[in-house]
């Protein structure tokens, strides 16, 4: 009898939480910074379509949408690896991250929109910011607004949501 294959998710757009390791807060100043350098380096590389995402001191979100060979789980190690090994280059943590992720498929417009507005929206959820474009580790900020690729060609908004999705840009 064969051995069992491990099934891979088929590349889509997808929204990931990864959390720090037993929710500690770790993703602060300069932990962050590395965080945020990751995420946009692996965009630049190709891995992934990177949408939204903010980093959080004990968890990330980001709706990216995965590239050529890059599967879901390869993007997820891409952030998570580089980033240990860059972090760990100057700080020591016995652990950084939990277990794995957890992840969600867009599988229509309307849920691409409402994971974008979350991640947005989560600074300021959480007290650590007034507007989303305040928080110095997120897509809202707009330092970051030519980094981002637009909705997925699967996704594109029909003409009714257009102004959903240009306030959401805007």
């Amino acid at each position: 009898m064969g051995r069992t294959q491990h099934r891979i998710r088929p590349a889509g757009t997808c929204f990931v939480t990864i959390d720090c390791w037993a929710q500690r807060q770790l993703l602060k100043g300069e932990v962050a910074e590395i965080l945020t350098d990751q995420i946009l380096q692996c965009r630049r590389k190709g891995y992934y379509l990177l949408h939204e995402f903010c980093v959080l001191p004990n968890h990330l979100h980001v709706l990216f949408t995965p590239r050529g060979d890059t599967t879901l789980e390869k993007a997820a190690q891409m952030i998570k690896g580089g980033a240990s090994y860059r972090i760990g280059k100057r700080r020591k943590f016995l652990a950084l991250w939990q277990d794995g992720y957890h992840d969600w498929r867009c599988r229509n417009e309307s849920q691409y929109t409402a994971y974008a507005v979350y991640i947005r929206e989560n600074p300021v959820k959480a007290g650590l910011a007034e507007k989303p474009g305040d928080w110095p580790y997120s897509s809202a900020n707009p330092k970051f607004a030519t980094s981002l690729d637009p909705i997925p060609q699967g996704l594109k908004a029909q003409e009714g949501s257009k102004a959903v999705m240009s306030a959401l840009k805007g």
